[in-house]
């Protein structure tokens, strides 16, 4: 009985304690202050925490003073935009102006026999210049499944056309622009916008020769057409692409949007 006795005591003497240590939680939870003094080792465990706590803050403190700046000083070398940023635009401008760029030059050297010779009548001379002679955009057939439902029946595609020459000033500064790795620099201020520039200003004098008064034996037309050449092996070395003398353009060039940003 003894026995007994004294296991339903320290039953009771447990739950009593166990209550007790659940009212000290509680009262902490809604006080800030202790209704009685905590023991030693609370005390220490405490601050413990406590200094855990204010380490964490001010590392987290630290953090984000420091994302910001590094974000802000951190340079963007990708830029978005058609005409800007060297690591996006330039495969895309390779992949849109090479093949026009290309079959300029191509049919550029192909006036060189007769320009040598100083004969500004010949027939690849005037077509390079004439502004009937280039499809620069293939016209799209109006047709739907091969019928026209046009109320004036024409459904025909109508190309748009232009000289080779303009063709090539237009994609060669076009190409030449995206070229940059500076967003805030000016287009007419990058090395290869200035070379290509430097080419049509002679080019444009050699156009005028053989637009208003072509001859057979114009000896200033040869000598711009050899400075013009030169002038235009600096920009073809700018945009990556090889110089004229290499063999490189004997062949025609598609002039659709490759597939590819590299040379054909």
């Amino acid at each position: 009985y003894n026995t007994v006795q004294t296991m339903l005591l320290q039953t009771m003497l447990n739950r009593t304690v166990a209550l007790l240590f659940a009212a000290i939680s509680c009262s902490h939870a809604f006080t800030t202050q202790p209704s009685r003094p905590a023991p030693r080792h609370m005390t220490e465990l405490s601050a413990e925490v406590e200094d855990d706590i204010s380490g964490r803050r001010s590392f987290l403190t630290t953090v984000a003073a420091v994302i910001p700046a590094v974000a802000y000083s951190t340079p963007a070398f990708a830029s978005g935009g058609a005409t800007a940023g060297k690591y996006t635009t330039i495969p895309i401008a390779k992949r849109r102006y090479y093949g026009r760029v290309q079959e300029a030059v191509h049919e550029f050297l192909l006036m060189g026999p007769a320009v040598i010779k100083g004969d500004l009548t010949d027939p690849v001379v005037q077509d390079f210049f004439d502004v009937t002679k280039t499809v620069v955009v293939p016209g799209k057939k109006k047709d739907i499944n091969g019928v026209c439902n046009k109320k004036d029946g024409d459904c025909k595609a109508t190309d748009i056309l232009d000289s080779r020459y303009n063709d090539m000033k237009t994609t060669m500064y076009l190409l030449g622009n995206a070229f940059r790795i500076n967003q805030q620099k000016a287009p007419d201020n990058l090395p290869t916008v200035k070379a290509a520039k430097k080419f049509f200003k002679t080019m444009n004098l050699f156009e005028r020769k053989v637009l208003k008064n072509p001859s057979k034996n114009d000896k200033a037309a040869t000598a711009l057409y050899a400075e013009a050449l030169d002038q235009l092996d600096v920009y073809l070395d700018l945009v990556e692409l090889p110089p004229t003398e290499s063999g490189h353009y004997d062949k025609e060039f598609s002039t659709l949007v490759g597939e590819s940003s590299r040379i054909t």
